[in-house]
């Protein structure tokens, strides 16, 4: 069996940056899913973009699509954000001066569906970091054996201290 390969990639989108890094045993077939995983993701910014006046988001808080109009994805995105706001006591709530906003979810549940992809072309290890909207499969592979990634939280007034490091394997994290 061939040893591991890491390929990593930054994706542009939703007005920020997307940090993809996965391990697998056929790089050229994992560098399609990297492919297919920016498709999905533009496809999701089409939907969710609160700054694409076309985006279902933007038609929906503009009233020119109704309930019945909305994506599967609209729906499975507003039922989560209302369990985030219920979980949280109304702590997050995607209604900002009247408009919906949902990115706060999207972010997270756009890694997971990447890791999903990733899984379907044969990587073992994946690491999605979505501006911080992260999702884990695996662990970090490196000479030869694998342990979990580390995430590190930087303190928000100096970036280069990191106040604590999470070890973390086939899990999500938001710093």
């Amino acid at each position: 069996m061939p040893p591991l390969s890491r390929l990593a990639k930054q994706i542009e989108v939703w007005s920020t940056v997307v940090w993809i890094e996965c391990f697998g045993r056929d790089i050229d077939f994992l560098d399609e899913g990297l492919s297919e995983v920016e498709k999905e993701f533009i496809r999701i910014g089409k939907v969710f973009s609160t700054f694409d006046q076309l985006s279902e988001v933007s038609l929906f808080n503009e009233k020119k699509i109704g309930e019945t109009e909305l994506s599967g994805d609209f729906t499975e995105v507003w039922n989560l954000c209302e369990l985030g706001k219920k979980l949280t006591f109304g702590n997050f709530d995607p209604w900002f001066n009247g408009k919906y906003d949902p990115l706060g979810v999207v972010k997270g549940w756009a890694a997971d569906r990447a890791v999903k992809i990733l899984q379907k072309f044969g990587a073992e290890s994946i690491q999605v970091n979505a501006a911080g909207d992260i999702s884990l499969f695996g662990g970090y592979y490196a000479q030869g054996r694998v342990s979990p990634w580390k995430i590190g939280i930087r303190d928000p007034k100096d970036s280069q201290l990191v106040l604590k490091v999470f070890e973390k394997m086939e899990r999500a994290i938001a710093t």
